[in-house]
Formats: structure tokens, C-alpha cells, sequence
């Protein structure tokens, strides 16, 4: 391993031989840090967080720190990082608390653009991407391939559906189903988001019955319980409108519309 002479790093800490950790940086008690990990400068891992491999973090990023949460009285909560992740510089990320099940979750294959923040608590998936700035109130989820635009904010306990979008300098206050672009102030549904679906290799037969999906929940003056039974039929023969069908009945904050 590579560890710059000025960065201090707890005997408890558990470094992988591949890893590079670069100047003044911080690696607190009870962190474990993959192969091929990359700290670049001036980075702190507080405590209780375990990285897997291949993560990049830039400087200034502070990485495990204590939950901005007045109920945490200093258990013992974790962060967990999967794979092949990059935070760039500035972004925060805070471990869990006991009564929000105690660990702050992030997948694989994310990008983390400047200064954005995720609260305790949060359940991440992986292949996101948050541009600068973006942030998570605590307890939120954001489900695999959904892209977050840049100050976006998100309140407390809401779920952002997989393949979903969030525009820049929108206020997200219920969940966002799959497949959906939410955006502007005050946050409105705008369209499925089927660029996003055919970048990801969707095929145009799927993308349209999506698009007939989100025209049954949206714009055909359905109850959500009517639209949910058109939904139904319409998986019958497209197996990704399950997903959004889970998206749907899973929601617990209500969703816009």
C-alpha cells in the first residue's frame, strides 16, 4: 500500500495492500478500505464505514462522519460502500443511526459530483449519478440507474425510482416513481425518461408500452388504483412495467402527480 507520510490513520483501520492513500488525510477507528481504493488529499473517514474496491474519493470529502441527527447519542451505526465508486471533491456522506436501522448504504458504479451530501440513513443503489450539489434529507432511497440534477434536494423518507430523474433545483417532497422525470418548483411530472431508457439499451417496443404506463397513471384522469389495474394487464407482455408497478404500491410518502 501507498500511504503519504502527513495522512494519520487509526491502528485499528484495515487498509488493503493496493490501496493509495494520498497527503493529509484521516482514517479514523473501525474503517476498512478496499483494493485499488484512491484518496486523493485532505479526506477524512471518520469511523465504522467499510469501502469495497476501486473507489476514488477526491479531496476535501468527508467520508463516516456522525449523523446530523439530534436522536444519535453515539452508537455504534455504519456506512457501507460497495465497489467502483467516485466521490469527488467535497461530498459528505454520514453514517446511519439506531432508529433509522443503523447503517447508511451505497452501491456500486455511482458518481458523486462535487459538494453533493447523503444523510444518514440513506439507501443508494448503484450505476446513480448526482451532479453538484444534490442532496439527501435522511432515510431516503434512491433506486439503480436514477440521476439526480444539480441542488436537487430531497426530503426525509421519500424513494427515487430506479432509471428515474430528478431536474437540477428541484424540491422532491413525495416519491418519484420509476421511470419518471420529475422537475422544476414547485416539483412537477414532466415525461417518462425515455432517453435515459434507450442509453441504457431499452427498445423502442418497451419504451413505448412505458410511455402508455405513465399515460394511464398521469394523464388519463385514473385513480391510482385504476391506473395500477391497467398496469397489470400492460406486465403481462413487458416484464419492466413491474417495476414500476412496485415503485407505485410501495410508496409511503404518496407520489407526485
Amino acid at each position: 500500500m501507498s500511504i503519504d507520510s502527513s495522512s494519520r490513520i487509526d491502528p485499528s483501520a484495515k487498509i488493503a495492500a493496493s490501496a493509495q492513500i494520498g497527503p493529509w488525510c484521516i482514517v479514523g477507528p473501525d474503517v476498512t478500505i478496499g483494493e485499488n481504493c484512491r484518496l486523493e488529499s485532505h479526506i477524512v473517514i471518520r469511523s465504522n464505514t467499510i469501502i469495497g474496491d476501486n473507489n476514488h474519493i477526491f479531496q476535501f470529502c468527508s467520508v463516516g462522519e456522525d449523523p446530523s441527527d439530534k436522536k444519535f447519542k453515539n452508537e455504534e451505526v455504519w456506512l457501507e460502500v460497495e465497489d467502483n465508486n467516485t466521490f469527488r471533491e467535497g461530498v459528505t456522506v454520514h453514517r446511519g443511526t439506531a432508529v433509522g436501522g443503523g447503517v447508511t448504504q451505497i452501491g456500486s458504479d455511482n458518481l458523486f459530483m462535487p459538494y453533493v451530501h447523503i444523510a444518514h440513513d440513506c439507501l443508494v443503489g448503484s450505476h446513480t449519478v448526482f451532479a453538484n450539489n444534490a442532496s439527501l434529507s435522511g432515510h431516503v432511497e434512491v433506486n439503480d440507474w436514477a440521476i439526480l440534477g444539480g441542488y436537487a434536494g430531497v426530503n426525509q423518507f421519500v424513494k427515487i425510482g430506479a432509471h428515474s430523474m430528478v431536474g437540477g433545483v428541484t424540491h422532491v417532497a413525495h416519491d418519484v416513481p420509476a421511470y419518471v422525470i420529475v422537475s422544476g418548483q414547485p416539483a412537477a411530472v414532466r415525461a417518462i425518461n425515455s432517453i435515459g431508457l434507450e442509453r441504457r439499451g431499452f427498445d423502442k417496443a418497451t419504451v413505448s408500452v412505458l410511455r402508455k404506463a405513465y399515460k394511464l397513471i398521469y394523464l388519463r384522469g385514473h385513480s391510482l388504483t385504476e391506473a395500477l389495474a391497467q398496469l397489470e394487464i400492460l406486465k403481462e407482455n413487458c416484464e419492466p412495467v413491474e417495476l414500476l408497478i412496485d415503485s407505485l404500491r410501495s410508496s409511503k410518502k404518496g407520489i407526485h402527480r
